[in-house]
């Protein structure tokens, strides 16, 4: 399958749909002002209440006959833009991939190292958001705005943490041989440069070690990483930028408070922090985009998040321990706080968490609602730093393969570390209301992530989609489920080369990610809770129909509350979701017919903890027989606190071989 780097097949065409686009945007912009500055958001208000001249209202009573001037005075050309452009939606392609020629752009990515399915197995890690990216005055109705710079700082964010290191910590004990709470969330954040990537000093005496096992490593630390390998509970292979750090203890396999001081003081122990990344300024302007001291989303705080995130420089240099002590106090009760919080519930099989990052080595992300197409190059742009490949503008446009017209695309963009080998669109046909003005659908994906000793081919099938948003329409989304089953099987029949007798490939994964616009508790949703498709896939926060497990939170804000200081910065939100009373203030919880009319009454009476819309499904049917896949981790993120209404959600698969280490 041929994958498509650009909208149209020729140059020809490219030019008079850039053409005739030149002469729609000025009508399209000037209405989206026009309609945005009646829109305020709760940020807005806020600022114009403290405005005793009312100068706002005076600038709105002057900008509004221009711009309705203006809008009058294009609508002929956008009108003759508009002729030429409806036709030309026939021979637009279904999507764009991009490919990151210079890999001296993605200066905060790991080169990968190709699998080859020896060792123990190998972990790949999945993100999907829903990230709200409409014109402006969309958006509002959300209470976001700022389109085109929440865009950028959205993909800055996203980079910044998937390209930190990993730091795991594996306990020598024998009767502790867990992952320390710290392995999925204790990251370390490069700022580029040779100094991101250089071996951790194993400087912890006594009882533990540290080794930084990344591709820039010298030969002495590439010598010591073999040599512990033959030790227990070695990393995986292919686990990039992984720092790991093993304990020797005897106490049960806890670190003493000096220990964890001191590995908090050696990440720590380094020169002060580069500046951040380009764009800091421009987009600390808008308040969507607040960055206080501690705030873990710009990755430039000092101070470490809830979950021992924490950024590193490491250098030559020599700090004096105790001031670094002091400044880590926090961070090391925090490590204790939070392994407590991971241990509530005992009997589930992997780590969870609410993170204030995005993971470490993030290998697929999947978003939605990046319909702005100004918006999706700025994001694209700032996805590029990381990750090489990128499927965006997926969608049709007017009439062209769908029943109604559409004025927008799909809004899903894909992003990936790994090669699209294949790709696939289909749009819903059924959308009904505002939603069928869009052309919501699936994209469908396959992706190479290694190759056998014997030249077979590793692949993996992702599939990223957003389901029709009005509340009640269960008919339609059960619709919509199953004419994703079809597609996936149709797709994978499709891009398959292998047969039983003789496989050219070996299936590692089967993904789905998206907003699937219903909850896992409401009483409304009770027929796509039952849907088929749970049968074949697997939810890991789920217990079965209407039941979600104790941890498992929503991924639906409340808009209103998105500028409260409490809930605008990463950390912030973070601590305050992992309150039962901070999630009844700022999550959406499911409506129900038999409530009392008191919210807080409300919400109680539920059960779940809040609307969780968005999905991480994952299946072990179709994959190669002698693998086994299960969840390693599985996170809630709360990196673009300020940016989205929405909460990200990630998860990290192990895929096992059940071969031994050559």
């Amino acid at each position: 399958m041929v994958l498509y780097t650009s909208p149209f097949p020729n140059s020809f065409l490219s030019v008079l749909h850039s053409f005739s686009w030149g002469l729609i945007f000025p009508c399209y912009w000037l209405a989206d002002r026009l309609v945005a500055s009646f829109v305020p958001t709760t940020y807005e208000k806020r600022q114009r209440a403290d405005d005793p001249c009312y100068f706002h209202a005076l600038c709105i009573i002057i900008t509004t006959p221009i711009y309705l001037a203006l809008l009058v005075a294009s609508l002929p050309f956008a009108l003759i833009g508009f002729l030429l452009w409806s036709p030309l939606q026939s021979a637009r392609r279904p999507y764009i991939y991009s490919r990151l020629e210079d890999k001296n752009h993605a200066n905060g990515a790991t080169l990968l190292t190709e699998w080859k399915a020896a060792g123990n197995g190998k972990s790949f890690c999945f993100g999907s958001a829903n990230v709200c990216l409409l014109p402006d005055s969309l958006a509002r109705f959300n209470n976001v705005f700022n389109t085109q710079a929440r865009a950028k700082e959205i993909g800055q964010r996203i980079r910044n943490g998937a390209s930190r290191p990993q730091i795991k910590i594996y306990i020598d004990s024998p009767t502790n041989t867990s992952i320390s709470a710290a392995s999925f969330s204790s990251l370390v954040s490069p700022q580029g440069g040779e100094n991101s990537n250089r071996t951790v000093n194993a400087g912890i005496k006594r009882t533990t070690s540290m080794e930084y096992k990344g591709d820039n490593s010298g030969s002495n630390n590439s010598e010591e990483s073999r040599e512990d390998k033959g030790g227990a509970g070695e990393p995986n292979e292919g686990e990039e930028n992984a720092c790991i750090v093993r304990i020797n203890g005897e106490d049960n396999g806890h670190m003493s408070d000096t220990e964890t001081d001191t590995i908090n003081g050696q990440a720590h122990a380094s020169s002060p922090a580069e500046p951040s990344l380009e764009g800091d300024a421009e987009i600390s302007k808008t308040p969507n985009h607040k960055q206080k001291e501690g705030d873990s989303g710009s990755l430039d705080s000092y101070s470490a998040s809830r979950e021992s995130l924490v950024k590193v420089r490491v250098g030559d240099g020599t700090v004096d321990q105790s001031t670094v002590n002091n400044k880590l106090l926090y961070k090391a009760s925090i490590m204790k706080k939070t392994s407590v919080r991971k241990k509530k519930h005992t009997d589930e099989t992997f780590d969870h968490e609410i993170s204030a990052f995005f993971p470490a080595n993030l290998d697929f992300l999947c978003l939605q609602e990046v319909f702005d197409k100004r918006a999706a190059e700025k994001l694209k742009e700032q996805l590029h730093h990381y990750f090489e490949y990128i499927v965006y503008d997926v969608g049709v446009y007017s009439c062209h393969g769908c029943c109604s017209f559409k004025f927008v695309n799909s809004g899903l963009l894909f992003a990936s570390r790994y090669p699209v080998m294949d790709a696939a669109y289909h749009c819903y046909p059924n959308g009904r209301g505002m939603d069928s003005l869009a052309s919501k659908g699936a994209l469908f994906l396959k992706v190479q992530v290694g190759t056998t000793p014997q030249d077979q081919r590793i692949v993996g099938y992702i599939s990223c989609t957003h389901l029709q948003a009005i509340a009640g329409d269960t008919t339609v989304r059960c619709e919509q489920l199953d004419m994703l089953q079809d597609w996936l099987s149709e797709f994978r029949k499709s891009t398959s080369s292998s047969s039983t007798a003789n496989p050219e490939e070996l299936v590692a994964f089967d993904v789905i990610c998206g907003d699937l616009n219903f909850d896992n508790c409401s009483s409304e949703d009770k027929l796509e809770q039952q849907h088929s498709l749970f049968t074949h896939y697997k939810d890991p926060c789920r217990i079965g129909p209407g039941e979600d497990k104790p941890w498992a939170i929503g991924t639906l804000l409340d808009p209103e509350g998105l500028y409260d200081d409490e809930v605008c910065t990463p950390d912030n939100l973070q601590k305050v979701l992992e309150s039962e009373e901070g999630r009844k203030g700022y999550l959406v919880y499911p409506t129900s017919k038999n409530h009392s009319s008191s919210q807080k009454g409300k919400k109680a009476s539920l059960k779940g903890n809040g609307r969780r819309i968005d999905y991480m499904l994952y299946t072990e049917e179709g994959l190669y027989l002698e693998w086994k896949v299960e969840v390693e981790e599985f996170s809630f993120i709360t990196q673009l606190a300020g940016l989205t209404d929405h909460l990200p959600v990630a998860m990290r698969l192990m895929v096992s071989t059940g071969e031994d280490d050559p």
